[in-house]
């Protein structure tokens, strides 16, 4: 057992080391990429929040995007020139954090009975409401700014020193998104160890209890209705946590941040990545989010040194391959990339 427990505080401190240096080799690469690391930071904490929903409750949300959307306007209006109200971001992530959790809770309240397409045609309706509600909330008083969206959002800041101002070191300065990067791994690592607990905890046994059989589940004396409530309102915290950083990060928010597409784009990762695991998930919120970035990088340069000039939209290319990549997913390995080992057995197993 000895050289098995050196071999993992060898991993864990490689791991670790890589995760603080990360940073500092992407932005050798460009800027561009330390934001793009940020912005994978943020999808994971989406991910991990919906996989609670998807991966263990297996409950289908098309809608996880409105709690995003409820974080993100928290700080946006409230932490801006806005409405001239300049509340502590800090102040408002968990407030927002909660509010999403009561919304979450008041969006599973009404779709107790209902199970798989159903659902999803419901959770589909709330976040397109959200969306909606927000684009209009400019009339009669104006409190989102409609579809202009809302800009000069407060950084973080610790000690009076704004994230958004970066930091200097060894004689050269640092953008804020180096901050925000270690911020954003911080509260990923917390999100991972309350996933961890829950997903151990006899909360965790019975959102999977009520995932495969939910009519046994009840037989088996669970309280479905609670259950299937607190994984609504688990699932949303995440995502306003994730809502409320992601609007101090960018500065500026608008509707269109909000849509449908998104909401796709996250149930994608945890389907990727594997639903029910957690390190599943989070390698399928890091590939979607790195990956369409690497494309769009090579896809021009390829296309100047093959024909001198541009043919195709790198936008169209690389969405082509990202479906391609999906279909061939689902064909070949629809358990995921690093599904749960429960999952791999009943894919095996069919």
């Amino acid at each position: 057992m000895k050289p098995r427990s050196v071999k993992q505080k060898s991993a864990f401190f490689i791991l670790t080391l890589a995760l603080i240096l990360l940073p500092f080799a992407l932005g050798l690469m460009g800027p561009s990429w330390v934001r793009t690391a940020d912005y994978a930071l943020l999808y994971c904490m989406l991910a991990l929040g919906l996989n609670i929903v998807v991966g263990y409750a297996g409950l289908l949300d098309l809608g996880y995007i409105a709690f995003y959307a409820l974080g993100a306007y928290m700080v946006a209006v409230l932490a801006s020139p806005h409405l001239n109200i300049h509340v502590s971001p800090w102040l408002l992530i968990p407030i927002g954090a909660g509010f999403a959790g009561l919304a979450g809770a008041i969006l599973g309240a009404p779709t107790l009975k209902l199970r798989g397409d159903y659902l999803a045609i419901v959770t589909l309706g709330f976040g397109e409401i959200v969306r909606l509600f927000m684009q209009n909330l400019d009339r009669p008083v104006n409190i989102t700014n409609g579809t202009q969206g809302i800009s000069g959002i407060d950084n973080l800041a610790f000690f009076g020193h704004s994230f958004g101002s970066g930091f200097d070191l060894f004689g050269q300065h640092f953008n804020g998104a180096y901050l925000y990067y270690y911020l954003f791994l911080i509260l990923v690592l917390i999100i991972i160890g309350v996933c961890m607990r829950l997903e151990n905890s006899r909360i965790g046994r019975a959102w999977v209890a009520i995932r495969e059989d939910e009519l046994a589940a009840k037989a088996m004396g669970i309280n479905t209705r609670n259950i299937k409530l607190l994984a609504f309102a688990m699932g949303a915290s995440f995502g306003g946590v994730a809502g409320g950083m992601f609007a101090s990060f960018q500065g500026f928010i608008d509707p269109t941040s909000f849509g449908l597409m998104e909401s796709i784009m996250v149930l994608c990762m945890v389907v990727l990545g594997g639903m029910g695991n957690i390190a599943g998930v989070i390698l399928g919120a890091v590939l979607l989010t790195l990956t369409p970035e690497a494309l769009r990088a090579v896809i021009h340069p390829l296309q100047e040194a093959l024909f001198g000039r541009q043919v195709v939209d790198p936008d169209n290319v690389r969405m082509l391959i990202f479906g391609i990549a999906l279909v061939g997913m689902m064909l070949f390995r629809p358990e995921g990339l690093l599904p749960s080992r429960r999952r791999k057995e009943e894919f095996h197993h069919d």
